[in-house]
């Protein structure tokens, strides 16, 4: 019985982890290595080989979500300001017409940012959806990743051991 409750408890780590990509301030990755150590203490222990794949991926991941923003929102023409409009309208969105709102706010808030600094409406507008954009590819570039880091871990936990 506590091992079919545990495997509860681990999939709704990896299932909440899903959430924070739409959600971002649910630390998503953050459940991924709750769920693995939920397995690694109340089960069975875990390879070295998972951990360190884990952590790779974990790099791997914020990597992927520093760079794919600031691509996109560097290459629609945005400013410092609009990066900061952006990842503020990123959490002020999680709350605020949930799920849309984190696309929904952080587009208003780069637009607003960047028609008070004088810009032009369309380049505003592009940047508006630039930011959108890089929040997108940077959710699908962790969701992926994501989902790789509980294969491995099931790869480990159910071939394995």
């Amino acid at each position: 019985m506590v091992p079919f409750i545990m495997w509860l408890f681990i999939a709704a780590c990896f299932l909440i982890s899903f959430v924070g990509l739409v959600y971002p301030v649910i630390p998503a990755v953050l459940f991924i290595w709750i769920g693995a150590a939920l397995h690694q203490f109340f089960l069975d222990p875990v390879s070295w080989f998972t951990w360190a794949a884990l952590a790779g991926m974990t790099v791997v991941i914020f990597a992927a979500d520093y760079f794919a923003s600031m691509y996109f929102v560097d290459r629609s023409g945005g400013s410092t300001n609009s990066k900061i409009a952006a990842a503020a309208g990123l959490v002020v969105g999680s709350f605020i017409i949930p799920p849309f709102g984190v696309i929904v706010v952080p587009f208003a808030a780069v637009l607003v940012v960047e028609l008070l600094q004088h810009r032009d409406l369309h380049v505003s507008i592009k940047t508006s959806f630039g930011t959108v954009f890089a929040f997108l590819t940077s959710a699908a570039a962790k969701g992926i990743i994501q989902f790789a880091m509980i294969a491995v871990f099931l790869i480990d936990v159910l071939l394995f051991n």
